[in-house]
């Protein structure tokens, strides 16, 4: 493989520029300063770079100095990134890091690796997305982080769990009408359970489950589908996992917007088992439904 050569001072030409315009990208160097000619800015701002990269400090930008100013460089949506070995690297991995944890998927630490923690974040943010789950940070991967900037831009990852007050979580029962189904014995009763938790919370909760309706759910219920593992699920639908409590909420509110787009508006919510730690079958159709209704009312606040 040919080496590339040394960009030092008085160069000139395509390849300054390129390094010009990657130093203007991570803000050390103005964009009336790109012109192709290695001059004392351009010097100045490639000794700043190394500085904060722990690379040795000089005036060169050396094979070593350009790879790491190339993943310096790269923005979110820039590149697919995908898992492969040797794994891709750079800011662009660390700002979509930083978007999954600040969504509710944890990736481990923001280190600028795409291996395979930050994969496997990818894939859960994509089911509960109701994307493809093929764990690759294409187009519509990123359309989806961009939509929701707001709910991440600025903030970090949450590792605590929100729970409602009372009052607060009787006023959201009363203005969301939520119809929960199960197609499983044991999902049927975590929907019936969390009706009725809903009901003594709120005498005029209007989250219900499909066994409490009289009529045919109408469509500004929001259809939330209690499922196991092993069942499936239309691929389009948003697929949120029960594993990881501290983060339910985060995640279902996400899910949730993306289902109001869409007609009927719909949610799949899947159970970790039949089984919470060691309790029996209504003791852990209990958990799951306490569990559930605080998340689902935290989402909707």
């Amino acid at each position: 493989m040919t080496r590339m050569e040394t960009i030092t001072r008085h160069d000139t030409g395509a390849a300054v520029e390129d390094v010009q315009q990657r130093l203007a990208v991570i803000d050390l160097l103005a964009q009336a300063d790109v012109d192709g000619i290695f001059g004392d800015k351009t010097v100045a701002a490639v000794r700043a770079f190394c500085a904060q990269s722990g690379l040795p400090v000089g005036d060169n930008v050396t094979e070593k100095v350009w790879k790491a100013l190339v993943d310096a460089s790269f923005c979110l949506g820039d590149r697919t990134l995908y898992l492969r070995m040797p794994h891709f690297h750079g800011h662009d991995v660390v700002e979509l890091q930083h978007a999954l944890g600040a969504l509710g998927f944890a990736c481990g630490a923001d280190d600028g690796i795409f291996g395979a923690y930050s994969e496997l974040a990818l894939r859960k943010f994509q089911l509960n997305m109701g994307l493809p789950a093929d764990g690759i940070a294409g187009a519509y991967t990123y359309a989806a982080i961009r939509n929701l900037h707001h709910s991440w831009e600025g903030k970090e990852a949450v590792h605590e769990a929100v729970h409602l007050g009372f009052a607060r979580a009787a006023d959201v029962l009363e203005r969301n009408a939520l119809c929960l189904f199960g197609t499983d014995p044991f999902t049927r009763s975590v929907a019936s359970r969390m009706s009725n938790l809903a009901l003594a919370t709120n005498p005029a909760s209007k989250i219900m489950s499909a066994d409490s309706l009289l009529v045919a759910p109408d469509q500004n219920m929001l259809l939330v589908h209690i499922v196991l593992p092993e069942e499936d699920t239309v691929e389009s639908v948003p697929r949120v996992s029960f594993e990881d409590e501290e983060t339910l909420s985060l995640r279902l509110e996400t899910a949730i917007g993306v289902a109001d787009a869409a007609s009927p508006s719909r949610i799949a919510l899947e159970l970790s088992s039949t089984r919470w730690e060691d309790a029996g079958e209504g003791r852990s159709a209990q958990h799951f439904a306490i569990t559930l209704l605080d998340a689902l009312c935290s989402a909707l606040s």
